[in-house]
């Protein structure tokens, strides 16, 4: 910008940046007048919908009832304050054929062929973005939705393509108050004046102050600091399924979200069946929940857990994991298989537990005449019916008629009447005789009795039936490993209100309710919701709008079986059983799956690539990537891409975009009792005192509850956690406790691990959550550090 000559120092860079920030914070008080009007009207159309209603007739009614939900709805979303309400601006040259859209902003992309002349331009349209849109009383764009089409250019332009964009501004705000600008010049060949002045550029760029900022234990949005690559993946269109690579930091589940607010925008009546995003742990779920609401978007989208998504009665969400080799075998494929024949079995083996006749079989009494099934005859009309279809709870009737098939035969029915009719009308006469009675209402409950998921999931923990289920699909020691948790299982169910069920767990019991079948559940009475009512005032009643919307979008994601459209976040991690489970809940859906290989902690790619293709079905994909790694700076990339190197010879890591000048910290705890522990709480304490915002630190997964009580008293903004829970999670500063036992393997004798594959996946993870800082602990009998006190799995 030198022939502009404003990007000045000192004084005159203050005195610029003073004038900016005034003349933004005008406009930013044009916005909010005009709010303030736009909120009069929605007060006006509520008071007006009220007296609609004194009319009483139906339409009256029907009329008030949508008006005062549309009103209360725009009335809410105008008085929601977020941090950064105005938060963009781009300065643009006049478009090629001068058309505007709906929104008043020129739909043209590139500028007209006069717009530039002698290295001269004039801004011809500036637009400010926003969370929403705001047009003034004669239609003009004060501020343009940051997911209309006139917004894109905001997060697309760059230097080499910047269209019609000459300068893109980020501004900071609070509320009401302007804090700052920051500019990007995207073309400073130019001479641009606006309003007959030079285009003034303020500070060295937006992006670098936003990854600066401190984390908290809340995901921000980064509606304002979205880049090009990242915004084609929010925009692409949803026809099929979009599918997204991107190593660490590089905004994969940001963008995720993102999307999820752009998709109900563009076309909120086809995704009026909801949006399903499905993340990985509850932490992930927690730390992302806010930003959503920030975007002007809730209720349509539900952000689930992967432990949390079986809809069974009752309702179980999971938060435990399996040891890895059990987890390896419940998530398999193969237990699909399993899971069918122990379902079929317990159907086989079940029986009264007291025989209605001394051979086993059934004695009924019909016309005054005892007629009885022997058990071979029971058990051959038993496979008869499970020759059906259905699902196994639904073919219940069908097990009914065949079984009163066989007693209407037995009593010699069929040959006393040789008349159609009369045997027709002998038949339904036959059949409510002995449907009355007591004994065969009690023999079918028990002969085939209403199967649960965790039944059956109960059933498999007897030895010898798990062993006949799983011949020839499992191996004896999987037999074994799946034996010993199903039997811990059922032990730690009696002696608590439910079993402690693992995240794997939930997709075994979704499979089975899926093979069981769900009977009609019976409609469970609620409190009046004001949304469904005729006035739908207390909408709008302070301190109990945000509380009524929550309880209304729970109870609609409750109810749902299916989803109009599934983001599924770090979806290299999902097991064969958990694809074919959010599989069921998108059968019809589009869908947008991210995720990275180079962060897996499943360790058959394969067969989950094949349970991948089988849920998204035969739909066209659309495939893009993230490239650049704006969390880490430059110094923990390097460290981390070491272990990638290990992890998976020739992949390419993200680029790391910043540098901070800190090298990542070394250390080594003493070789004695309980120092591993004090050397974690006493480097917890330094990182606390070095950053403003939070502190992860990431352990192994069975030492979460020792960490815990290592960092016990340090506050709310240190958190320890297993290596699979940090998946997606960010921290200012991270502080990895011995990388070797976070790799997993055996070292021989005398050398050091070398770790699994699997395992140097989540340690990779584990070195690339925070943003500033990363401190290596090191167990001096694992890691085999140097005499820097690097462990041997981070040397190059």
């Amino acid at each position: 910008m030198a022939a502009q000559g404003v990007r000045a120092s000192n004084g005159a860079a203050e005195s610029a940046r003073d004038r900016e920030i005034t003349s933004e914070q005008d406009h930013l008080d044009r916005v909010y007048d005009r709010l303030e009007e736009k909120i009069h009207e929605a007060e006006f159309l509520m008071d007006d919908a009220a007296k609609r209603g004194h009319v009483g007739t139906p339409g009256a009614l029907a009329e008030r009832d949508a008006q005062v939900f549309r009103a209360g709805v725009h009335l809410n979303r105008l008085n929601s304050e977020f941090e950064d309400f105005l938060f963009g601006r781009i300065d643009l040259l006049r478009g090629k054929d001068g058309v505007r859209g709906a929104d008043g902003a020129m739909t043209s992309v590139e500028p007209a062929d006069d717009a530039v002349a002698d290295g001269r331009a004039e801004i011809s349209e500036t637009l400010h973005i926003g969370r929403l849109g705001v047009l003034d009383a004669e239609y003009s764009p004060l501020v343009i939705d940051w997911r209309a089409p006139a917004a894109a250019p905001f997060y697309r332009s760059t230097p080499l393509a910047p269209g019609r964009v000459v300068r893109r501004r980020v501004i900071r705000s609070k509320g009401r108050r302007v804090l700052g600008v920051e500019d990007d010049l995207l073309r400073p060949e130019l001479r641009a004046t606006l309003d007959g002045a030079e285009l003034p550029v303020i500070g060295d760029g937006a992006l670098m102050a936003a990854l600066g900022q401190a984390r908290t234990h809340s995901m921000r949005d980064i509606v304002s600091s979205i880049q090009a690559e990242q915004d084609l993946v929010i925009r692409a269109p949803a026809a099929s399924v979009t599918e997204v690579e991107g190593g660490p930091g590089t905004g994969k589940t940001a963008v995720a979200l993102h999307r999820a607010a752009y998709l109900l925008y563009q076309d909120r009546r086809r995704y009026a069946g909801g949006i399903l995003i499905v993340s990985p742990t509850p932490l992930l779920v927690a730390y992302t929940e806010g930003v959503l609401p920030s975007l002007g978007e809730e209720g349509q989208v539900a952000i689930r857990a992967i432990g949390s998504l079986y809809d069974g009665v009752p309702h179980v969400t999971a938060t435990g994991y399996d040891e890895p080799a059990t987890a390896r075998v419940k998530g398999s494929g193969r237990m699909t298989t399993v899971l069918r024949r122990a379902a079929r079995g317990a159907i086989e083996q079940a029986r009264p537990a007291r025989a209605a006749t001394p051979g086993g079989g059934l004695r009924v009494v019909a016309f005054g005449a005892r007629v009885e099934l022997d058990e071979g005859d029971l058990r051959r009309v038993k496979q008869s019916a499970l020759g059906g279809t259905a699902p196994l709870n639904l073919l219940r009737p069908r097990a009914r008629r065949l079984l009163l098939d066989a007693l209407w035969t037995r009593s010699g029915g069929p040959r006393r009447h040789l008349d159609p009719e009369l045997a027709a009308e002998a038949r339904r006469a036959f059949d409510e005789d002995v449907s009355d009675e007591d004994a065969f209402t009690a023999f079918l409950d028990a002969w085939w009795p209403e199967l649960t998921p965790a039944g059956v999931l109960a059933a498999m923990a007897d030895e010898r039936s798990l062993h006949r289920w799983a011949r020839r699909v499992l191996r004896p020691e999987e037999v074994r490993l799946l034996h010993r948790s199903l039997a811990a299982l059922v032990r730690g169910g009696q002696e608590a209100a439910q079993p402690a069920y693992s995240v794997h767990d939930i997709a075994l019991l979704d499979e089975l309710q899926a093979v069981l079948g769900v009977p009609a559940l019976p409609r469970k009475p609620r409190e009046a919701d004001p949304l469904d009512q005729l006035t739908g005032l207390e909408e709008l009643m302070p301190g109990h709008a945000a509380e009524i919307r929550r309880e209304r979008a729970e109870r609609l994601a409750e109810e749902r079986r299916e989803y109009a459209h599934v983001i599924v976040d770090e979806a290299q991690d999902l097991t064969p059983m958990q694809w074919r489970m959010i599989g069921r809940r998108g059968r019809h859906a589009t869908w947008t799956v991210v995720g990275d290989a180079a962060q897996s902690s499943w360790p058959e790619p394969e067969e989950a690539a094949e349970a991948r293709r089988e849920a998204l079905g035969s739909r066209p994909r659309r495939r893009f990537e993230l490239t650049v790694n704006y969390r880490n700076p430059a110094e923990v990339a390097e460290i981390a891409d070491r272990v990638l190197a290990r992890a998976m010879p020739g992949k390419v890591p993200p680029r790391a975009v910043r540098s901070t000048g800190l090298e990542p910290r070394f250390t080594t705890a003493p070789d004695a009792p309980g120092a591993l522990g004090a050397t974690v709480r006493a480097e917890a304490e330094r990182l606390l005192a070095e950053v403003d915002g939070t502190v992860g630190v990431i352990v192994a997964m069975d030492r979460r509850a020792e960490a815990a009580g290592w960092l016990a008293g340090l506050g709310e903004r240190v958190v320890a956690l297993g290596s699979l829970e940090a998946k997606g999670l960010e921290y200012d500063a991270t502080l990895v406790v011995s990388p070797a036992r976070i790799a997993g393997g055996e070292g021989a004798a005398g050398k050091p691990t070398e770790g699994t594959p699997t395992g140097l996946r989540v340690l990779y993870v584990a070195l690339t959550r925070a943003t500033q800082r990363l401190t290596v602990v090191c167990d001096p009998a694992l890691d085999a550090p140097d005499e820097q006190g690097v462990p041997h799995l981070l040397r190059t």
